[in-house]
């Protein structure tokens, strides 16, 4: 479903990623961790185009991300895409934040849209707040929204940028149950994140970075049982004590 082959970005001459190669199956859940500043938010969203990349190759679902003639709103349609800090439109009700994109691109009645929308509220535990505005939810249940949001347009893969590291405590879990869940009916997902439980419960492989480089792309199982890197060692050994 999604293939990256040597893929390099510059910010000027700082190499924000080097040579980063992975792929995520389709049904496949993938995980990249690593510190912070190695590379795995830019790495993401190179994936649907929000980040230009200066060499190498992705490809979703046949689709080459580079490509100038590539269209990407429309590619960008069909990956959901989750961010650290929700981005929902603080001027509009859930359900129209659900249905905006429904209407304007996927070319749904207002009705349609509206019911898809209210379907997947339900899913994710929000249906009693269909007519509140974002500012009135937690920052867990803004979170719940996005997800259901990108949900919405029928995505043949989803993408999570630390979709949890923006929480409170007490409410990643309710962030990580709807994710498992998602994982759980087979949805192929590639997930930036710290959540090491998340990871360990839900991952298929995890991707680790450090300088913008993938250092290790293991089984989960063999990455956290035993990590091949010293780099990899020390990032378990302080993110497992906490």
């Amino acid at each position: 479903m999604i293939k990256i082959v040597n893929v390099s970005k510059q910010y000027g001459s700082f190499e924000v990623l080097r040579k980063c190669s992975t792929t995520v199956d389709k049904g496949e859940v993938v995980v990249v961790c690593g510190p912070s500043g190695s590379g795995k938010s830019t790495l993401i969203k190179c994936v649907n185009g929000l980040e230009p990349f200066q060499s190498g190759e992705i490809i979703v679902d046949g689709i080459s991300v580079g490509d100038p003639r590539t269209n990407l709103p429309a590619l960008r349609a069909r990956v959901g895409m989750v961010f650290q800090h929700f981005e929902l439109f603080p001027h509009m009700s859930i359900t129209e934040n659900l249905s905006v994109a429904q209407i304007k691109v996927l070319r749904r009645s207002r009705e349609e849209a509206m019911e898809r929308g209210l379907r997947l509220l339900d899913r994710v535990g929000l249906r009693a707040h269909a007519d509140k505005f974002p500012g009135q939810l937690s920052g867990g249940q803004q979170q719940r929204v996005a997800i259901a949001r990108a949900l919405a347009m029928d995505p043949i893969c989803m993408l999570f940028d630390e979709p949890t590291s923006a929480l409170d405590p007490e409410m990643i879990n309710e962030v990580l149950d709807v994710m498992t869940e998602l994982a759980q009916e087979g949805m192929t997902m590639m997930c930036v994140t710290h959540e090491m439980g998340f990871a360990k419960r839900v991952a298929h492989r995890v991707v680790f970075m450090d300088q913008g480089a993938v250092v290790e792309d293991e089984a989960t199982e063999a990455f956290f049982a035993n990590p091949r890197s010293e780099r990899a060692k020390q990032f378990l050994a302080k993110i497992l004590q906490h």
